[in-house]
């Protein structure tokens, strides 16, 4: 069945958004975890909750407003212009937008528990060393946080993976395009294409119970290694 031409593209497809995906919510999602955890604001936990939304709003009303803002009317197409496009919906630009929308409180969460974990006498000490806000963060902060970074890496990875509702409201089913495994899944249920829906379906199903069964023992590992 894997021979079937047809099944790689999705699988390499959704690899890739994901891929792109994690890198980019590590870089944006680890400043606002520390902002979060760090911060005394008072209305820090506004922010903390619009960065949650994601959580508990449905995939599709997310995807309708993303496809809004990303359509020709919106803030996407004036982007778009730029590229000599008309709009970024049912791009693979799309999907990595809505992509790190989505899974960023997945990987914000793990992050900020790690920072506040930490507390703040490693910081403290290291700033009676002379070092300054940017080395603690660097050579103290990160590297206590290994394990929250860990598992909001393999979080988000996993979750973008497994994404539909946003992915089928922004980017459709365009072969090589936007088409990742979990609207070829759909596709194939469609069309009654069951050997080739089971493929995919298990082969998700296997990594998703690998995923946890990986991340449950790397944290342990970590969290020994501190203690």
């Amino acid at each position: 069945m894997f021979r079937d031409a047809q099944l790689w593209p999705p699988i390499l497809l959704t690899l890739q958004l994901a891929t792109i995906t994690t890198v980019v919510l590590l870089l944006v999602g680890t400043p606002i975890a520390w902002w979060l955890a760090r911060s005394r604001a008072r209305w820090k936990e506004v922010v903390g909750a619009v960065v949650s939304l994601p959580i508990v709003l449905p995939p599709t009303v997310l995807g309708f407003y993303l496809l809004i803002a990303l359509g020709p009317n919106g803030p996407g197409g004036w982007v778009a212009g730029f590229f000599e496009r008309r709009t970024l919906a049912f791009t693979f630009a799309a999907l990595v937008i809505g992509s790190v929308i989505y899974s960023l409180p997945f990987v914000v969460q793990p992050i900020r528990n790690a920072f506040e974990a930490a507390g703040d006498r490693p910081l403290e000490a290291a700033a009676t060393l002379r070092a300054s806000p940017w080395d603690s963060f660097w050579s103290v902060a990160l590297p206590l946080a290994r394990p929250g970074l860990l598992t909001g890496a393999v979080l988000g990875f996993a979750h973008t993976v497994g994404e539909f509702g946003v992915v089928l409201m922004i980017g459709g089913s365009i072969p090589g395009q936007t088409k990742v495994l979990s609207i070829a899944i759909f596709d194939y249920v469609e069309q009654l294409r069951w050997g080739e829906a089971h493929v995919l379906a298990a082969g998700m199903l296997v990594f998703s119970f690998l995923v946890i069964l990986a991340m449950t023992l790397a944290e342990r590992r970590l969290w020994r290694a501190r203690q």
